[in-house]
Protein backbone atom coordinates (compact mmCIF):
# COMPACT_ATOMS: atom_id res chain seq x y z
CA UNK A 1 0.00 0.00 0.00
CA UNK A 2 2.23 2.44 0.97
CA UNK A 3 6.46 2.74 -0.39
CA UNK A 4 9.18 4.69 0.80
CA UNK A 5 12.24 4.07 -2.00
CA UNK A 6 15.56 5.81 -0.35
CA UNK A 7 13.44 8.95 1.14
CA UNK A 8 15.78 11.90 2.57
CA UNK A 9 14.68 15.54 3.75
CA UNK A 10 16.93 17.90 4.90
CA UNK A 11 16.97 21.51 6.66
CA UNK A 12 18.53 24.58 7.08
CA UNK A 13 18.97 26.13 10.00
CA UNK A 14 21.57 29.23 10.11
CA UNK A 15 24.85 27.62 8.41
CA UNK A 16 23.87 24.16 9.66
CA UNK A 17 22.43 21.13 7.41
CA UNK A 18 19.79 19.38 9.49
CA UNK A 19 19.01 15.43 7.84
CA UNK A 20 15.67 14.76 9.02
CA UNK A 21 15.12 11.89 7.37
CA UNK A 22 17.70 9.81 6.20
CA UNK A 23 17.63 7.38 2.99
CA UNK A 24 14.54 5.71 4.39
CA UNK A 25 13.19 3.07 2.40
CA UNK A 26 10.02 1.25 3.97
CA UNK A 27 6.62 -1.00 2.56
CA UNK A 28 3.38 -0.71 4.40
CA UNK A 29 1.03 -3.09 3.82
CA UNK A 30 -2.65 -2.18 4.18
CA UNK A 31 -4.37 -2.50 7.20
CA UNK A 32 -1.00 -2.93 9.01
CA UNK A 33 -0.79 -0.57 12.20
CA UNK A 34 2.91 0.49 12.05
CA UNK A 35 4.88 2.25 15.15
CA UNK A 36 7.47 4.48 14.86
CA UNK A 37 9.43 4.74 17.83
CA UNK A 38 12.36 7.31 18.72
CA UNK A 39 13.20 10.59 20.80
CA UNK A 40 12.25 13.69 20.49
CA UNK A 41 14.14 15.58 16.96
CA UNK A 42 15.35 11.60 15.61
CA UNK A 43 12.73 12.77 12.56
CA UNK A 44 9.61 11.04 13.03
CA UNK A 45 7.48 13.94 12.36
CA UNK A 46 8.96 14.90 9.72
CA UNK A 47 8.54 11.22 8.13
CA UNK A 48 4.96 11.09 9.05
CA UNK A 49 4.38 14.64 7.04
CA UNK A 50 5.82 13.35 4.43
CA UNK A 51 3.82 10.42 4.11
CA UNK A 52 1.05 12.23 4.66
CA UNK A 53 1.70 14.91 1.88
CA UNK A 54 2.44 18.03 4.03
CA UNK A 55 6.00 18.11 2.59
CA UNK A 56 8.15 16.75 -0.54
CA UNK A 57 11.20 14.71 0.23
CA UNK A 58 14.72 16.21 -1.22
CA UNK A 59 15.19 12.58 -2.53
CA UNK A 60 13.47 8.99 -3.45
CA UNK A 61 10.35 8.61 -3.68
CA UNK A 62 6.91 7.47 -1.74
CA UNK A 63 4.04 6.16 -3.27
CA UNK A 64 0.94 4.68 -2.32
CA UNK A 65 -1.08 1.91 -4.08
CA UNK A 66 1.24 2.52 -6.95
CA UNK A 67 0.88 6.20 -7.15
CA UNK A 68 3.73 8.19 -6.23
CA UNK A 69 2.53 11.15 -4.20
CA UNK A 70 6.32 12.65 -3.68
CA UNK A 71 5.61 14.11 -7.46
CA UNK A 72 1.88 15.36 -7.18
CA UNK A 73 0.71 18.72 -8.27
CA UNK A 74 -0.20 20.86 -5.66
CA UNK A 75 -3.86 20.75 -6.32
CA UNK A 76 -3.76 17.03 -6.05
CA UNK A 77 -1.48 16.59 -3.14
CA UNK A 78 -4.39 18.27 -1.48
CA UNK A 79 -6.90 15.91 -2.47
CA UNK A 80 -4.97 13.31 -1.26
CA UNK A 81 -4.72 14.76 2.21
CA UNK A 82 -8.15 15.48 2.27
CA UNK A 83 -9.91 12.08 0.40
CA UNK A 84 -6.83 9.55 1.83
CA UNK A 85 -5.21 10.80 4.81
CA UNK A 86 -6.47 11.28 8.68
CA UNK A 87 -4.22 12.78 10.75
CA UNK A 88 -4.28 12.95 14.77
CA UNK A 89 -2.39 15.72 16.80
CA UNK A 90 -0.68 15.53 20.20
CA UNK A 91 -2.71 18.41 21.04
CA UNK A 92 -5.89 17.48 19.71
CA UNK A 93 -6.27 20.74 17.18
CA UNK A 94 -9.94 20.68 17.70
CA UNK A 95 -11.90 24.12 16.98
CA UNK A 96 -12.89 26.02 19.99
CA UNK A 97 -15.96 27.30 19.22
CA UNK A 98 -17.47 24.24 17.36
CA UNK A 99 -19.06 21.39 18.99
CA UNK A 100 -17.89 18.01 19.34
CA UNK A 101 -19.93 17.28 16.44
CA UNK A 102 -19.48 19.83 14.21
CA UNK A 103 -15.03 19.17 14.87
CA UNK A 104 -15.99 15.75 13.58
CA UNK A 105 -18.26 16.77 10.69
CA UNK A 106 -15.83 19.64 9.39
CA UNK A 107 -13.73 16.87 6.90
CA UNK A 108 -16.54 16.03 6.15
CA UNK A 109 -18.52 19.33 4.81
CA UNK A 110 -15.36 20.12 2.81
CA UNK A 111 -15.80 17.40 0.61
CA UNK A 112 -19.46 18.58 -0.15
CA UNK A 113 -21.30 15.78 1.15
CA UNK A 114 -25.36 16.77 2.27
CA UNK A 115 -26.57 17.19 5.97
CA UNK A 116 -28.19 14.00 6.22
CA UNK A 117 -24.99 11.75 4.91
CA UNK A 118 -23.15 14.13 7.69
CA UNK A 119 -25.31 13.70 10.50
CA UNK A 120 -25.19 9.94 9.99
CA UNK A 121 -21.44 9.53 9.23
CA UNK A 122 -21.09 11.17 12.81
CA UNK A 123 -23.29 9.41 14.88
CA UNK A 124 -21.29 6.33 13.81
CA UNK A 125 -18.04 7.39 14.58
CA UNK A 126 -19.18 9.24 17.81
CA UNK A 127 -20.93 5.54 18.73
CA UNK A 128 -17.26 4.13 17.73
CA UNK A 129 -15.44 5.91 20.32
CA UNK A 130 -18.07 6.16 22.74
CA UNK A 131 -18.42 10.10 23.07
CA UNK A 132 -22.95 10.30 21.27
CA UNK A 133 -23.82 12.05 24.48
CA UNK A 134 -21.04 14.42 24.23
CA UNK A 135 -21.88 15.52 20.77
CA UNK A 136 -23.31 18.95 21.92
CA UNK A 137 -20.74 19.98 23.96
CA UNK A 138 -17.64 22.06 23.47
CA UNK A 139 -13.89 21.18 23.86
CA UNK A 140 -13.22 22.65 26.65
CA UNK A 141 -16.12 21.01 28.49
CA UNK A 142 -14.74 17.20 28.28
CA UNK A 143 -11.26 15.84 29.24
CA UNK A 144 -8.23 15.23 27.00
CA UNK A 145 -8.95 12.03 26.45
CA UNK A 146 -12.44 12.71 25.31
CA UNK A 147 -10.61 15.28 23.42
CA UNK A 148 -8.76 13.03 21.54
CA UNK A 149 -11.38 10.47 20.92
CA UNK A 150 -13.44 13.06 18.93
CA UNK A 151 -10.11 13.88 16.92
CA UNK A 152 -9.99 10.43 16.01
CA UNK A 153 -13.37 10.61 14.70
CA UNK A 154 -12.95 13.40 13.06
CA UNK A 155 -9.34 11.76 11.45
CA UNK A 156 -11.70 8.50 10.38
CA UNK A 157 -14.24 10.62 8.94
CA UNK A 158 -13.90 10.86 5.07
CA UNK A 159 -13.10 7.21 5.52
CA UNK A 160 -9.61 7.63 4.56
CA UNK A 161 -7.16 4.59 3.69
CA UNK A 162 -4.18 5.75 6.38
CA UNK A 163 -4.26 7.36 9.63
CA UNK A 164 -0.74 9.14 10.71
CA UNK A 165 -1.15 9.47 15.05
CA UNK A 166 1.80 11.74 15.94
CA UNK A 167 2.50 10.98 19.85
CA UNK A 168 -1.71 11.05 20.21
CA UNK A 169 -1.17 9.72 24.03
CA UNK A 170 2.12 12.75 24.91
CA UNK A 171 -0.54 14.74 26.36
CA UNK A 172 -2.36 12.44 28.13
CA UNK A 173 -1.83 10.55 31.58
CA UNK A 174 -0.87 6.83 31.21
CA UNK A 175 -4.47 5.66 31.80
CA UNK A 176 -5.90 7.69 29.64
CA UNK A 177 -3.53 7.02 26.93
CA UNK A 178 -4.28 3.45 27.49
CA UNK A 179 -7.56 4.22 26.84
CA UNK A 180 -6.87 6.24 23.48
CA UNK A 181 -5.00 3.18 22.13
CA UNK A 182 -7.00 0.57 22.49
CA UNK A 183 -9.84 2.83 20.60
CA UNK A 184 -7.24 3.45 17.81
CA UNK A 185 -6.47 -0.18 17.52
CA UNK A 186 -9.84 -1.46 17.60
CA UNK A 187 -10.80 1.24 14.80
CA UNK A 188 -8.44 -0.52 12.46
CA UNK A 189 -8.67 -4.15 13.03
CA UNK A 190 -12.50 -2.99 12.80
CA UNK A 191 -12.06 -0.42 9.52
CA UNK A 192 -9.31 -2.38 8.15
CA UNK A 193 -7.38 0.98 8.19
CA UNK A 194 -3.24 1.68 7.77
CA UNK A 195 -2.22 3.25 11.09
CA UNK A 196 0.78 5.06 11.12
CA UNK A 197 1.78 5.89 15.28
CA UNK A 198 5.02 8.60 15.74
CA UNK A 199 5.61 7.43 19.44
CA UNK A 200 8.43 7.80 21.67
CA UNK A 201 6.64 5.62 24.48
CA UNK A 202 7.09 1.76 24.67
CA UNK A 203 3.60 1.51 25.97
CA UNK A 204 1.87 3.04 23.08
CA UNK A 205 3.50 1.01 20.88
CA UNK A 206 3.37 -2.04 22.07
CA UNK A 207 -0.33 -1.28 20.40
CA UNK A 208 0.81 -1.43 17.32
CA UNK A 209 1.36 -4.97 15.05
CA UNK A 210 4.89 -3.88 13.88
CA UNK A 211 7.19 -1.26 15.51
CA UNK A 212 10.24 0.34 14.11
CA UNK A 213 13.08 2.19 15.39
CA UNK A 214 14.03 5.52 14.26
CA UNK A 215 17.46 7.47 15.42
CA UNK A 216 19.16 10.31 13.69
CA UNK A 217 16.91 10.11 11.10
CA UNK A 218 17.04 6.48 9.72
CA UNK A 219 14.62 3.82 10.78
CA UNK A 220 15.56 0.40 11.80
CA UNK A 221 13.67 -3.05 12.57
CA UNK A 222 15.44 -3.27 16.05
CA UNK A 223 16.44 -1.03 18.94
CA UNK A 224 19.56 0.88 19.12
Amino acid sequence: MIELDSVTKTYTLGQQRIVAVNNVSLTIQPGEFVAIRGESGCGKTTLLGLIGGLDRPDKGTISMNGEEISQLADADLTRYRRDQVGIIFQFFNLIPILTVAENVALPHSLQGKSEREIEARVHELLSDVGLVERQTHYPHEISGGEMQRVAIARALINQPQLVLADEPTGNLDSRTGHQVMETMARLSDRHHITFILATHSSEAASYATRTLYMRDGSLSSGET
